[in-house]
């Protein structure tokens, strides 16, 4: 059983963390801390357990955490968290910076704690299926078209400042490039261009010579909403599958996936922080690249 804290009080932190902390199995939730403690308080309340106040008492009480807030305010708890010993099940992107995440990353390391970042798509059955079938090199691509349309009345997430201020790259951004960097590989090389309403198109350069063409725009016209990511090469074009999970039982994949970590001894997943880290890389580039208007070199 891992005693987990929450910090967060969204909807996404109540709705998918929060409910499925309460309902897994193997996991126990001890308290909720978050930056408006009237919030915190009625959360906590909704499921039976404590209000904190203060960091680093409910650290003190967990064996993990999960993060459900803004990624700059992410980054400083699991800093914390890790330091403390407190496994980590943080939500993307990692950070909205590259030094924020190496943050992270050493300290994740240096205290051996389990990591799991919650990309929601890859913890969807049928896309674990897909990405573990073997492509011998075949692919000479992908493509990806992720609209959404934040602003659109009853839409949970439409006074999220943070997501209006980085906009579709760095909030839906991770969604596809955690499904296309395990196929095409690390990405060497970004250019960027804008798009009306916000929207930002991008052009990746893979290590291994394959190229990437994602279209991303969170606020735009409710009857353009897509996810539509395929892959191309010899095998043709191939869609990706869309996801037949709730959110909620990903998070409870994502759960599982931490709880295997740490009963086996052996920090290290796919979605881990060292992952998460490499997502940030390549948002990083982009975002120079758009700002410049030039290609840019993704640190490794």
């Amino acid at each position: 059983m891992l005693r987990f804290g929450l910090f967060g009080t969204g909807h996404w932190a109540a709705q998918t963390h929060a409910a499925a902390l309460a309902t897994h199995p193997y996991a126990q939730l001890v308290g909720v801390w978050g930056r408006d403690p009237a919030k915190a308080a009625t959360l906590a309340a909704t499921y039976g357990v404590a209000p904190y106040t203060d960091v680093d008492a409910l650290l003190a009480d967990v064996d993990a955490v999960a993060v459900a807030l803004p990624p700059d305010v992410q980054a400083e708890i699991a800093v914390r968290a890790a330091t403390a010993g407190r496994h980590l099940l943080l939500d993307k992107p990692l950070a909205l910076s590259l030094p924020d995440a190496d943050r992270i990353v050493t300290a994740a390391g240096r205290h051996a704690v389990a990591s799991v970042v919650f990309f929601t798509s890859r913890f969807n059955p049928a896309m674990v299926e897909f990405l573990a079938r073997p492509a011998d090199g075949a692919w000479h691509g992908a493509r990806g078209t992720l609209f959404a349309a934040i602003s659109e009345p009853g839409n949970p997430y439409g006074a999220s400042p943070w997501r209006h201020t980085h906009g579709g790259l760095w909030d839906i951004g991770p969604h596809v490039l955690s499904i296309v960097l395990p196929v095409l590989g690390p990405v060497a090389r970004v250019a960027a261009m804008d798009g009306p309403a916000g929207g930002v198109h991008l052009l990746l350069r893979h290590t291994g010579g394959a190229t990437s063409t994602l279209s991303l725009n969170l606020d735009g016209p409710p009857a353009a909403k897509t996810f539509d990511v395929a892959f191309f090469g010899e095998p043709g074009i191939v869609p990706v599958p869309h996801r037949d999970v709730t959110t909620g039982q990903a998070f409870h994949t994502a759960i599982d996936a931490l709880a295997e970590q740490v009963d086996s001894g052996r920090p290290g997943h796919p979605c881990d922080v060292v992952f998460g880290r490499e997502v940030v890389a390549v948002l990083a580039a982009a975002a120079t690249a758009r700002a410049e208007q030039r290609t840019v070199d993704v640190r490794h």
